[in-house]
Parts: C-alpha cells; structure tokens; sequence
C-alpha cells in the first residue's frame, strides 16, 4: 500500500546528508604508478557512497510508486493513497510501513554496506600495491 514512502523517506535523508557531507570533505589523493608515468587516483569519498545508497533508494521508491499507481493503491485525489480513506485500511497501511516499508528499507542498506566493504577492501589492496612499488 505504502511501503515505498518508508524507502523515500530513507532517500532524503540520505540525499540531506550526502549533500552536507560533500561540502565538507577534501578530495585524498593518491599517486598511481604506471608505466608512462604517474597518474593521481583519488579514494572515494564517503558523500558519493552515501550518494550509491540515495540511488538505490530513490530508484526502488519510483519503481514501487509505480507499481501501487499500476494496481490502483495509490490515486491523484486526496487522500491520495485509497487505504487513507478509512480507519481500518490506515491501520493496514502504518502496519505493511512498520513490517515490510523498514524491513525492504533495511535490506538495501545492508547491501549498501556490502557494497561498502568490497570497495574498501579493493582500495586497500590498491593502497597496499602502490606502497610496495615505491
């Protein structure tokens, strides 16, 4: 019914904080050895990874906006979303946000930060391998 707002919800956030935090961050370069010379290759900062999970999250809100559109849950007249218009259906609605709106919400940060750890490692690895060439 509405699930998706959950996710939204989730998505600005997201976007507030990425946003806050580009503004504050320094750009850490690191030299790159390469057999013409060397190339500068920067670590990626946190406000682009926060900017994967704000893409991930925003994409997953539209594409489930869209569905409840396509099956009639969700209209362009108030209230808006047609489990509002009575006291039993809100009840149904707040509780699919508390159960699967979060539970959905939570699965993608916790890919997110799947994502996150293969990245880091990889930057590691890469750390590591420039040091040893010095």
């Amino acid at each position: 019914m509405s699930c998706f707002l959950v996710r939204a919800a989730e998505a600005v956030v997201t976007t507030i904080a990425a946003k806050a935090l580009q503004s504050r961050e320094k750009e850490v370069e690191a030299k790159l050895n390469t057999e013409g010379g060397h190339e500068m290759a920067k670590k990626i900062p946190l406000s682009r990874k926060l900017k994967w999970l704000s893409h991930m999250l925003w994409g997953g809100s539209a594409l489930l906006a869209f569905e409840h559109v396509w099956h009639g849950e969700v209209v362009p007249w108030f209230p808006f979303l047609t489990a509002a218009s009575d006291p039993a259906g809100a009840a149904a609605m707040v509780n699919e946000m508390a159960t699967t709106g979060t539970a959905m919400a939570v699965l993608v940060t916790v890919i997110w930060l799947g994502m996150l750890a293969v990245t880091s490692a990889m930057e590691k690895k890469f750390l590591q391998s420039q040091t040893s060439l010095k």
